[in-house]
């Protein structure tokens, strides 16, 4: 029969089987976490640009929406200028021009207290 070889030789077995990473690995790893690294800056970047780029967007349809606003309450304005009554009203109000023989009286404006 054999004999149970002694654990001597089985620990320096496990010792020969035990690899150390050899320098090329060590540089491949190197490389690889570099280039991860790398690669987590551009997507955090882009998610930066993203986001200023959408609230950017946001501003400027707030901005189209008041010109749009403006847009038609000039266009309204300008179809009730092109009508003489409106025109001679709007004169009389804001202007106080008045009709041949009409007389304006200012009236002092009630303090509230």
């Amino acid at each position: 029969m054999t004999e149970p070889k002694p654990a001597k030789t089985a620990k320096k077995k496990n010792k020969k089987k035990k690899r150390r990473m050899t320098p090329f690995l060590k540089l491949i790893c190197y490389v690889a976490i570099g280039f991860s690294c790398f690669l987590l800056f551009q997507v955090g970047r882009e998610v930066y640009t993203t986001l200023t780029l959408r609230q950017q967007l946001e501003e400027v349809q707030e901005r189209y929406q008041e010109v749009l606003d403006e847009n038609v309450y000039l266009t309204t304005e300008r179809a009730k200028l092109e009508d003489p009554d409106y025109i001679q009203s709007y004169a009389r109000g804001n202007y106080m021009l008045s009709k041949d023989g009409e007389q304006i009286f200012y009236l002092p404006e009630k303090e509230n207290k």
